[in-house]
């Protein structure tokens, strides 16, 4: 059981959210535009989870490899450095949960087209990108971009596209937007590891630009995420505008705190900047669906 423990630790189960919250907005635009499927939007929700899953594996396994990662370490236990989950296992891991994302992703041709092969390869090239190659994404003070683009752009549109067989302005906007706040999921957890990775000669954007200026960076994404979407809760009835007024709100807050806490006390900030991203995207599915059905009857 313990072991279960250490693989559960491994996946990060407190930035999950991020990859679901994708799925969420784009199911939300296909209920506004009446294009929802319902086996292509499951396959994609378990997909995005599927290539998160495998990008933290990647994460462990590559900074271990690279010496990235040390000994009690500010951020979750690694259980690879720590010696409680080997290398090998850690790597079969990730390949082995790639290849279930691939299985699932050539499902979605049958909707999407075969030129989803091509995405999907980019996909799992990303996934792995972010920690190896020649050129790692988290160590060229890219993560935030990657985050961007690959929870984001990608997800949203593509879950979008599968089932609308359409490319939409509005979609655009919104997967900006989840982008933006999966962005802040990685600011905190850069932000706790300065410590850490300038220690181990990791170069983020946190270690870049220091402290201050990724406090600032994080309320300007949430602020950009909420004027990116803020055309759909103006159409929505009065009172669902109480939903990016609180996601600003709650930023605000967790923006504050960055500054008053430090190391490990930092941890929490990530599971709520990550709770209040699905927060968001949930609130707006189920406001796009009560006004449909409203629309409907």
């Amino acid at each position: 059981m313990k072991k279960i423990g250490y693989w559960i630790e491994a996946m990060r189960l407190r930035t999950l959210p991020v990859s679901v919250a994708g799925v969420l907005m784009a199911l939300g635009y296909n209920i506004e535009n009446g294009t929802f499927k319902g086996i292509p939007a499951a396959i994609c929700l378990v997909f995005a989870i599927l290539c998160q899953i495998a990008s933290n594996f990647a994460n462990e396994y590559y900074d271990y490899k690279a010496g990235r990662d040390r000994r009690g370490r500010q951020g979750p236990r690694r259980g690879v450095t720590e010696g409680e989950i080997t290398p090998r296992a850690m790597k079969t891991a990730t390949f082995g949960v790639l290849a279930l994302a691939a299985i699932l992703g050539l499902s979605l041709t049958h909707w999407g087209g075969l030129w989803l092969i091509a995405a999907g390869v980019g996909i799992g090239l990303g996934a792995l990108a972010y920690s190896a190659g020649p050129y790692p994404l988290s160590t060229h003070c890219l993560g935030e971009v990657a985050v961007f683009f690959f929870f984001g752009i990608i997800p949203v549109n593509l879950t979008y596209y599968v089932q609308a067989l359409d490319w939409s302005h509005s979609v655009f906007l919104g997967s900006c937007a989840i982008g933006l706040m999966g962005a802040n999921v990685l600011i905190i957890n850069n932000y706790r590891d300065i410590p850490d990775d300038r220690a181990a000669g990791k170069n983020t954007l946190a270690t870049a630009w220091g402290a201050k200026a990724m406090r600032i960076l994080y309320m300007v994404n949430a602020s950009l995420a909420v004027i990116f979407t803020l055309h759909i809760w103006y159409v929505l009835p009065t009172g669902w505008i109480v939903v990016p007024v609180a996601y600003i709100a709650a930023s605000f807050l967790i923006m504050k705190a960055m500054g008053r806490l430090s190391g490990a006390r930092l941890t929490p900030l990530l599971g709520m900047t990550s709770v209040c991203m699905f927060v968001y995207a949930l609130c707006f599915l189920i406001a796009i669906y009560m006004e449909r059905s409203l629309l409907i009857w």
